[in-house]
Order: C-alpha cells, then structure tokens, then sequence
C-alpha cells in the first residue's frame, strides 16, 4: 500500500514553481500572490509595468550605482509578479551591467510583459 501513496502523493520540488516560457506573466504565481483577487492582479500587474518602465529609465540614464540598484529592484519585482523572463534578463544584466545586448534584452522583455499585462486589462 506504500507504493500506491506514494504514487499519488505530489512530487517535492525544492526549487519552487517555475514558468513556462510561453508566456510573459505566470498567472498562476501571481494568483498564489494575490491569493486570487482578480482586481488585485491588475493593480499589481500595472504598477509593475509602471515600475519596470521607470527602472529602464534609471537604467539607461542614471549612474552606475544608481542602475545596478534599479536593475535588482526590476529583478526582484518581476519576480514577485511572475515575470520570470524579465527577471531572468535583469539578473543576466545585474551581472554585467554595462553590456548593452543585455540591457537590449532587458529591454524587449519589459516591453513583451507590458503588452501582455495591456491585453489582460481590457
């Protein structure tokens, strides 16, 4: 009987949830945020694209001290929204901050999660 329970028994995963690539906001995980407050999810999901879009702004025009706090803000609020492409793009800038095929990477994955979070808001 060990093995039927342990058959059906959900998997451990010591690396937590991750995303499929296929879309720019894992809405599971941001539903597990917002424990499924709909109303929530947009508000959270526009202040981030606001957010991103100002961390770019700070990124390409700011000091050095000031972009490398930008790029962990971005990195660690995309993240906490589900924006596991974005996040994964500013952690490959945080550690090379002056790359610019980087920042350009950065860049597009703000603006494909921008679009998606505008198409779930009409």
């Amino acid at each position: 009987m060990a093995a039927v329970s342990i058959a059906f028994e959900a998997p451990e995963n010591v690396t937590g949830y991750r995303a499929a690539p296929s879309r720019p906001i894992d809405l599971v995980h941001l539903a597990g945020q917002t424990m499924g407050d709909k109303a929530l999810e947009i508000e959270v999901l526009q202040t981030f694209a606001r957010h991103a879009r100002a961390s770019l702004q700070e990124i390409a025009h700011g000091d050095r001290a000031g972009a490398a706090i930008a790029i962990h803000r971005l990195k660690g609020a995309a993240a906490a929204v589900g924006a596991f492409q974005v996040s994964a793009a500013a952690e490959k800038l945080e550690a090379s901050p002056t790359d610019a095929a980087l920042f350009a990477g950065v860049d597009a994955a703000v603006l494909e999660a921008e679009n998606f979070i505008l198409k779930l808001c009409r």
